[in-house]
């Protein structure tokens, strides 16, 4: 089968950063067409249901979302703000973390005032140094023009990209502790020591400070509403179309062609789609191999290991907040294992029963896995669109990695052994298949504070009429992505416009 269509703009993929692409280009009178291979839209959005229950694959809690912050600025000039389910988490602990070494639990809270006094009451010697980090996020975050939403360029950030996050919280105070608390979250942007520069958690952090919300009914509902802004403009989302190829000559992208032969013509291309794998699909002489080297050879972060457990009715009560836990010294050190000494820490996520909301109707919970550990069954594939079986020894790997994982859990929740009623697992494979990396990254490529310019990438290619967008860019998560969609559509439309009309909104 092979169709020729035409359109202005056309977007490979449709995770968060293509769909907002499109929603915006749309809203500009563009013709645009997204490309899907997966039967769910929404990459990291995607949700699905075991027992009438929904998870989410990825997007866990959002930062932000108040009246007036840069994410709900966003997404109400998308016109979608107002149609999200959303539960704000508590307000005085959207996070607590724990510590194999420590029964206490250290809270942290959403607005920079109550940030600080709850803080204080766990280290009420160290009242400078918590002040002293709040500033510190607070005048990183306005270093970021496009995170405030306004113009400005690189050199206004660039003397914030060469902080060292770990550095920086191991020589916060003469409490170490205090720095251990801080950095306890870092599975949020998958912290590595020595790497992950401040700016990462800075930028992460803050907007969960600023506000912390969960999407009831999971976070899918985000790319349906953005799918329907698309389609109310005139643009098409096509489903089960798995991009192949895209093919250049000189300077300009001519079309794309999917699986099946289908062949997609455009004026603009825009590729949501992680970039080493777009430059596999790129058939044009102009872009040179030592570039295709460089984004091929970048380190992405690691993946992730999760369960998604259904829970008994009126068992387990609901806790209106996100848990982090550490089985060993070092925060950052949860990356660093071997088979009898994993898992070394989680992050565990609960939700409300709509029916009962005073008790939890379900619980996921993540710890990173390289996807190394899987190599046996690297050939193997398995989506809604294109379902396969990985065998018997698969399931059973994955059976033996989820009870390790709750077994961690159930020291500090006991409860829990007896309020599970059933479980499923998610591997690197799942993330790789349905996100659409390598190697399973949960966040794309590793931002590197000793060379931070080489983890950067440009929307821009060297052709003429394709772009880059996705957590790939600038920054991951819900707010980073939407920020890299902002500076994809930059690059196609006036970006101060459109800069004014989402401040406006």
């Amino acid at each position: 089968m092979s169709t020729q269509q035409e359109y202005d703009v056309i977007v490979a993929g449709s995770g968060l950063g293509g769909l907002t692409c499109a929603a915006i280009l749309s809203k500009h009178g563009f013709k645009v067409c997204v490309l899907e291979k997966n039967k769910q839209i929404g990459g990291c959005l995607q949700s699905f249901s075991r027992e009438k229950t929904v998870f989410d694959s990825g997007v866990h809690y959002l930062g932000g979302l108040e009246p007036g912050q840069n994410l709900h600025q966003i997404f109400k000039y998308l016109g979608i703000i107002d149609k999200i389910k959303l539960k704000r988490l508590d307000l005085h602990s959207f996070d607590r973390v724990s510590f194999y070494d420590d029964q206490k639990e250290y809270k942290l809270a959403q607005g920079y005032d109550r940030f600080i006094q709850t803080m204080k009451k766990d280290f009420p010697d160290e009242e400078k140094s918590i002040r002293e980090y709040c500033d510190m996020l607070k005048y990183i975050c306005d270093k970021f023009p496009l995170y405030n939403l306004r113009m400005g360029g690189l050199e206004e950030k660039a003397s914030m990209l060469h902080i060292n996050a770990a550095k920086y919280m191991d020589e916060l105070s003469g409490d170490p502790k205090l720095g251990k608390v801080l950095s306890a979250n870092n599975m949020l942007y998958a912290g590595v020591r020595g790497k992950t520069p401040l700016y990462v958690h800075a930028l992460v952090t803050n907007s969960y400070i600023e506000s912390s919300w969960k999407c009831l009914d999971g976070g899918s509902q985000i790319s349906k509403w953005i799918g329907r802004v698309i389609s109310s403009n005139g643009g098409t989302v096509l489903r089960y179309q798995d991009v192949r190829r895209i093919v250049a000559e000189e300077k300009e992208v001519q079309y794309i062609e999917t699986a099946d032969g289908s062949r997609f013509y455009g004026k603009t291309f825009i590729s949501n789609i992680h970039p080493a794998v777009t430059m596999d699909m790129l058939e044009s002489d102009l872009v040179r191999q030592a570039y295709r080297n460089r984004i091929k050879n970048l380190e992405n972060t690691n993946s992730a290991f999760i369960v998604n457990a259904v829970l008994k009715p009126n068992c387990f009560p609901h806790m209106n907040y996100n848990v982090y836990y550490h089985g060993i010294e070092d925060t950052w050190g949860g990356h660093s294992y071997d088979a009898s000494s994993w898992p070394r820490n989680y992050a565990m996520f609960i939700s409300p029963d709509r029916q009962n909301p005073n008790f939890a109707n379900s619980v996921s919970v993540m710890s990173y896995m390289n996807i190394q550990e899987l190599s046996v069954w690297n050939n193997t594939y398995n989506t809604v669109a294109q379902p396969g079986n990985r065998g018997e020894d698969y399931e059973a790997f994955k059976k033996e990695k989820a009870l390790k994982l709750l077994n961690m859990v159930y020291k500090r929740y006991p409860l829990l052994k007896d309020c599970i009623d059933s479980f499923t697992s998610s591997t690197p494979l799942s993330f790789r298949d349905y996100i659409g990396a390598y190697d399973g990254t949960a966040y794309g490529v590793l931002k590197d504070c000793s060379d931070p310019f080489r983890t950067f990438i440009s929307p821009r290619t060297k052709l003429s009429n394709l772009y880059l967008t996705g957590q790939n860019l600038n920054m991951h998560g819900i707010l980073g992505v939407s920020m890299s969609a902002l500076a994809t559509c930059g690059e196609i439309i006036n970006m101060e416009q459109l800069l004014h009309e989402i401040k406006q909104a």
